[in-house]
């Protein structure tokens, strides 16, 4: 069985204990802990305008309209 919880370090407690053990009774189980780093586009889009201007940029880019081209050469 595989589970995965998803919760801040101040949210753990005694109750989240009881919990897996009456879950996984006597069974051995593995407890791994890493941070939760997010995605640098996730932490945009949870900003509302932020969300609107990505949309934009991507439906703009996807219709071919407000897109600037710059030649390789003139990126050296």
């Amino acid at each position: 069985m595989y589970s995965t919880y998803r919760l801040k370090a101040g949210e753990l407690n005694t109750n989240f204990i009881k919990s897996l053990k009456e879950i996984f009774e006597d069974r051995e189980i593995e407890i791994i802990v890493h941070d939760v780093e997010e995605d640098e586009t996730e932490y945009l889009l949870k900003n509302e305008a932020n969300k609107q201007h990505l949309l934009k940029a991507i439906a703009n880019v996807n219709n071919n309209e407000n897109v600037v081209e710059v030649p390789l050469e003139n990126l050296k």
